[in-house]
């Protein structure tokens, strides 16, 4: 029944549809937040003031997907991880968070993969840019031959180039750009720097006064 209401509301205008997911399903849904045509059902959906999904995306299995004020996920991403309990998978993994949790004034653009089997946080004034980007949590750890996880973390002021692929434990420093194409598989602290290929490795220092690195609003004209 709740999965047939889920069907019916996406079709519904959003000042309508934003009252039945509040008072269904429990969403916390500022009133200048929005969602398009997108199926858009994680256990816990905090938007705040601003926070915008586009259509054609779709976010399920995870507990939690917070957007921050005037954070947005753009058009055709797939949003998915691996819920909690009633499985053997990731049994070992007893603080496990499946959860996507996007900063104030960050953008994940367009058709990117992010699996959220664990937590993925992105920080604020960051932007998920181009195309087909995959931030992968999981996958198996051929040495035990069983299903694992880590979180991944991207700080503030951060700009992902497109076709990049960010792997579980991995961590993206503030103030830093992964380049187009490149594999980050492990935690970087430098801040104000490239990080580029395969495997990614710091490229080269960046300019601390780039004026992205300093800007108020998210949203870049």
């Amino acid at each position: 029944m709740k999965r047939c209401l889920m069907a019916l509301t996406i079709l519904l205008p959003w000042i309508l549809r934003r009252r039945i997911l509040q008072s269904v399903f429990g969403y916390q849904l500022h009133l200048e937040s929005y969602i398009g045509l997108s199926w858009i059902y994680p256990k816990e959906l905090v938007l705040e003031k601003g926070a915008r999904i586009g259509h054609f995306t779709v976010c399920k299995s995870i507990r939690r997907l917070h957007l921050m004020e005037q954070a947005s996920i753009g058009r055709g991403n797939w949003i998915a991880g691996f819920p909690e309990g009633g499985s053997s998978h990731f049994s070992h993994q007893h603080d496990r968070v499946p959860q996507l949790i996007v900063g104030a004034h960050s953008a994940i653009t367009h058709r990117h993969i992010i699996d959220c089997t664990n937590t993925v946080r992105i920080g604020h004034h960051t932007t998920i840019a181009g195309y087909c980007s995959q931030v992968l949590t999981h996958s198996i750890d051929l040495e035990l031959s069983r299903q694992h996880s880590r979180p991944i973390k991207i700080g503030d002021y951060c700009f992902v180039g497109t076709q990049c692929v960010i792997l579980g434990g991995a961590s993206l420093p503030s103030y830093s750009v992964l380049g187009a194409k490149a594999l980050l598989q492990k935690p970087f602290r430098e801040e104000y720097t490239l990080y580029a290929g395969v495997p990614a490795i710091a490229a080269k220092a960046l300019d601390r006064n780039m004026k992205y690195f300093s800007r108020e609003a998210g949203f870049v004209e």
